[in-house]
């Protein structure tokens, strides 16, 4: 059966390279109709400035209405104030905020199969007044579920986060045996329910260097971490660790893993980003729908400039793609 999915794109902050990989949407082939979630005269006048032809065909669009190449249907957010590139507003953080809750609400009701977005900038969010610490927390909320992981796929690996965006300083009181436990739980779930691995082995980052050297360099991993561990082995978890972080990102310990779970953010990241950087893809699990984004700030000095490459979201796309009819076809079955 040929699924075609119908996905929805924020265009992130308004200043960055989002709307410019928005626009040059409508001239690239991807196995989805897409949806872009933004102001239509902030996207036609980035077209402008790209010199770039663009339609805009408003969603949902009218019976006759075709989306043909050179045209994007857009679901219209309109701004408080019009965007400049390179130049952010804290004015138009409230509209960039509505355009993650209308696909999130979106994909909740069965309007949207998944939502793939393109990058913000936390600063100017937290700048107007609005706590906010990432789109991964920002969206667990929205959707009230418990706990959800940040994983990154790229460079022929995945990596997820047992902590997201913190403060380094916080990194280790944020460990508990609790919240590592459901980390695991939430990835091995989604491993096995929507990147169809039967039984998936996890390599399991250590938060001290030398995996806490016994203890003489932190007690983390045997309070903490060890216990966690045998608890879910005895269950049948495939966990291998905790391993030292300076040498776990080798290929011969990786060719025979599923994933890699880091402590903390600079952990894991780094070596992913290093071997996929422009082609990675950032999976949010544990939602109740499919969210995918880039793996790649707002590059401000880019923005308006025609320079911004488009292949993190393109990659983006195509895996939310891929797990949306992974996902339909073992519901309606094979």
């Amino acid at each position: 059966m040929s699924i075609t999915p119908l996905i929805a794109v924020t265009a992130g902050e308004p200043a960055g390279i989002g709307p410019d990989l928005c626009v040059g949407l409508a001239r690239r082939r991807v196995p989805a109709r897409i949806v872009v979630i933004a102001d239509r005269e902030l996207l036609k006048q980035r077209a402008r400035r790209l010199r770039t032809s663009l339609k805009v065909v408003d969603f949902p669009p009218d019976e006759d209405a075709a989306v043909r190449a050179g045209a994007l249907l857009v679901r219209h957010v309109p701004l408080a104030r019009p965007a400049v590139a390179g130049r952010l507003d804290p004015a138009n953080s409230r509209s960039v905020l509505r355009t993650l809750e209308i696909a999130a609400d979106g994909c909740r009701d069965g309007i949207f199969d998944a939502m793939v977005t393109a990058p913000l900038q936390k600063s100017v969010i937290n700048d107007a007044g609005i706590p906010f610490t990432g789109h991964t927390e920002f969206l667990a909320e929205r959707s009230g579920t418990r706990h959800v992981v940040m994983m990154l796929v790229g460079g022929g690996m995945r990596v997820a986060l047992a902590t997201t965006h913190l403060a380094l300083q916080n990194v280790a009181r944020s460990i508990t045996r609790e919240g590592l436990e459901r980390t695991l739980r939430v990835l091995r779930g989604d491993l096995i329910a929507r990147f169809a691995l039967a039984r998936p082995r996890i390599l399991v980052a250590g938060l001290n260097p030398h995996a806490g050297e016994a203890g003489f360099l932190g007690r983390e991993e045997a309070d903490v971490i060890v216990p966690v561990l045998e608890k879910l082995r005895r269950e049948g978890f495939d966990l291998v660790g905790p391993l030292p972080a300076d040498t776990l990102f080798n290929p011969r310990r990786l060719k025979d893993c599923d994933c890699v779970l880091a402590m903390y953010h600079d952990q894991g990241l780094p070596v992913l980003k290093y071997a996929s950087f422009g082609a990675g893809v950032n999976v949010t699990l544990g939602l109740p729908f499919i969210r995918t984004s880039v793996d790649h700030g707002t590059a401000l000095d880019l923005a308006g400039g025609g320079r911004a490459e488009i292949g993190s979201l393109i990659a983006a796309i195509r895996l939310a793609a891929r797990l949306v009819a992974g996902g339909l076809r073992t519901r309606r079955g094979p």
